[in-house]
């Protein structure tokens, strides 16, 4: 399936939800009204997620396992458009009327408000939230910017909130739930990247803090990666990428996957579960 885009009005800014329909794909921009809820019927009881990053790696693996649970969802993207367009046709493929993805910048002031509203108003509900987009980057001591700092705590702090707190009507009204995709270097920092360490953090504390504050309609919880992808831009050698594998239990890198079961669980198969933090790691924390 190819997906038709049309332009998008500039004046409305940074996002624009692209519709996977079954006979004519189109595209509108985010925040817009011009949506409707998905097929008539048994359907429209279907959870509502919305995956930010979710065009690749982790985020697309998160999403795949998501629509085979029955999920209808909405994938965030910010450059990645041919991954994202392919991800919600391949849904759709499955299963129509399932899938739209959205381009939203989620460091622009008013784009989280307007990415929450376009999923809701495309499908008429939300039921989870996985905020799974993240910047990652050395940021040395003597060497960082303002800006380093702000991309870093923006996309994995910042952005986080605030797509939290404009989902947060719908997910009380739906009973839903909220999984940050947090870091094992939240608890103890990589040498080298402290102000993503400190960023992840914080989202640790987010979500205890949103567990707390959401209780009892909305549970959050986390999960904490270790080793599953390595970045794309070859920041880790490949002595010092056998030296992270080397110190962990299972003596072996993780696949997108399991990160995708634990999100899957926490979402839909953990109802007494609220305010924790899942390490998916192949035991590396036990050695950190």
């Amino acid at each position: 399936m190819r997906l038709r885009t049309v332009p998008v009005d500039s004046s409305r800014a940074s996002g624009r939800i692209v519709r996977a329909d079954c006979r004519l794909p189109w595209v509108l921009p985010a925040g817009s009204e011009g949506g409707r809820v998905a097929n008539r019927g048994g359907a429209d009881c279907a959870p509502v997620v919305l995956v930010t990053g979710a065009a690749k790696r982790v985020g697309a693996a998160i999403a795949r396992r998501l629509h085979q649970e029955g999920a209808r969802i909405c994938v965030h993207y910010r450059n990645a458009v041919d991954e994202a367009q392919g991800l919600a046709a391949e849904f759709e493929r499955a299963r129509c009327g399932s899938a739209c993805c959205v381009a939203a910048d989620l460091l622009a002031e008013d784009a989280v408000e307007r990415l929450v509203h376009t999923c809701i108003t495309h499908f008429g509900r939300l039921d989870g939230l996985v905020n799974n987009a993240s910047s990652f980057f050395a940021t040395p001591i003597g060497e960082t910017t303002g800006r380093d700092w702000d991309d870093l705590v923006g996309s994995n702090l910042r952005a986080p909130f605030f797509l939290s707190q404009a989902a947060a009507p719908a997910l009380k009204a739906s009973g839903g739930a909220i999984v940050n995709i947090v870091d094992i270097h939240a608890e103890r920092p990589l040498a080298g990247y402290p102000v993503y360490s400190i960023a992840k953090a914080g989202l640790a504390g987010l979500t205890r803090a949103l567990a707390l504050e959401l209780a009892p309609e909305v549970r959050v919880n986390g999960v904490s990666p270790g080793a599953i992808v390595w970045p794309e831009d070859g920041q880790f050698a490949p002595d010092e990428r056998e030296r992270i594998v080397a110190t962990s239990l299972l003596k072996r890198v993780g696949s997108p996957q399991d990160i995708a079961d634990v999100v899957a669980f926490l979402l839909f198969g953990a109802p007494y579960v609220t305010g924790q933090i899942l390490a998916v790691d192949g035991g590396r924390s036990a050695y950190l």
